[in-house]
């Protein structure tokens, strides 16, 4: 029986590693202007309709264009409005005499859609940059502008739908080779000419994406060392331990003094801890921060006379130099309202962010930091 739990104790924690391995980490845009793109292609595209079938859809093909704008919030998913047509054909007896089709040529079109994109190789492979490759589906509603519904002389916007995927080559971190392939069905745009009350259109069209900028994506997580993080922990528990006890020692000392030893009072240095952790992309102050600043709070208000930098760091190598910059500032700014909230003259603190910083304690994730000096 111990053997059988044994080996179940096994499997089971064979399964959560290789779940574990194979979760994909997720990106981000980091600014609502990245990832912005315009496209353009051109094409051809065959009205599916009952006339047309009868006659030979080969007949039907027609040119093709499109402009497209857009933007990526993920690697799998965004959006963006297009404006595409030209000209449809349509083969039929309308205002014929007896069995043949007459060529009616030339009308005229414009149709406006909104697609959502979704990348199917992102999200079932993980977003890889360098990747040559890569396949999306989209779909959306429209309106087909033309004058040839109803009257002729009207214009009419005619409520279409239709779906698709494009191929995308990635020529570099701006240019990307498209592939678009859509079917779309409206109301006929040939009215009462044509024996059917809807159109269906199947186009193939091949173009470019331009993203302004480049392609930029940002981490939602990161890859952290969970025994390193351990290891980080038990030590500031230690010196945390040991800090409240030079505390305990430093009261007694205080409260027992003579006043011939007041100077030797003021040349006390701020003891424990002084570095406040933060995780990545946040600048809120955990309870193991706020135990730091509360006892070096009480060291700082018996030194008045004493000023002390509270500078802020973050991890160069997750973010924008920017966003680094912002991050490491409101975390200084964090510590030095918690400092004042516990009691220190504003006039001991001097504020600085020191933006991103590489393996300044030789791992990543310990330069997001605020240090007390």
């Amino acid at each position: 029986m111990k053997s059988k739990l044994v080996i179940l104790s096994l499997m089971l924690a064979g399964a959560a590693s290789t779940m574990t391995a194979q979760t994909k980490e997720k990106f981000v845009s980091e600014s609502w202007k990245d990832n912005i793109f315009v496209s353009a292609g051109v094409g051809g595209q065959v009205c599916v309709n009952p006339d047309n079938s009868d006659y030979g859809l080969g007949h039907a093909i027609t040119p093709l264009i499109h402009v497209s704008v857009g933007k990526l919030f993920t690697p799998t998913w965004g959006v963006r409005g297009q404006a595409a047509g030209l000209w449809s054909t349509l083969y039929s007896k309308y205002g014929q005499t007896g069995d043949a089709y007459k060529e009616i040529k030339n009308k005229k079109y414009f149709t406006l859609r909104a697609d959502a994109l979704y990348n199917l190789t992102n999200a079932i492979s993980g977003y890889n940059p360098d990747r040559l490759f890569s396949l999306s589906v989209f779909a959306g509603p429209g309106l087909t502008f033309a004058k040839t519904y109803g009257k002729q002389d009207k214009l009419n916007a005619l409520i279409n739908g239709s779906v698709g995927l494009m191929g995308q080559f990635n020529v570099n971190q701006y240019l990307d080779i498209n592939i678009e392939a859509r079917g779309e069905v409206s109301p006929s745009i040939f009215g009462k000419a044509s024996n059917a009350y809807t159109d269906g259109a199947v186009s193939l069209t091949a173009g470019v994406t331009y993203t302004f900028g480049g392609k930029k994506f940002i981490s939602c997580g990161a890859k952290v060392d969970q025994d390193a993080i351990n290891a980080e922990i038990n030590k500031y528990r230690s010196e945390l331990a040991q800090a409240q006890a030079d505390l305990a020692n430093a009261k007694n000392a205080l409260a027992n003094m003579k006043p011939e030893v007041k100077e030797v009072v003021k040349e006390i240095e701020v003891a424990g801890p002084r570095a406040i952790f933060f995780k990545i992309g946040r600048a809120n102050i955990d309870d193991y921060g706020m135990v730091n600043i509360e006892l070096a709070a009480k060291i700082l208000k018996a030194n008045p006379d004493k000023k002390y930098k509270v500078a802020g760091y973050a991890d160069k190598a997750t973010g924008s130099a920017s966003w680094n910059q912002k991050l490491s500032e409101k975390r200084a700014q964090n510590v030095y309202d918690a400092l004042i909230k516990q009691g220190v003259n504003k006039d001991q603190l001097e504020l600085i962010g020191f933006g991103g910083t590489a393996n300044m304690f030789g791992k990543n994730f310990l330069n997001r930091v605020v240090i007390l000096e």
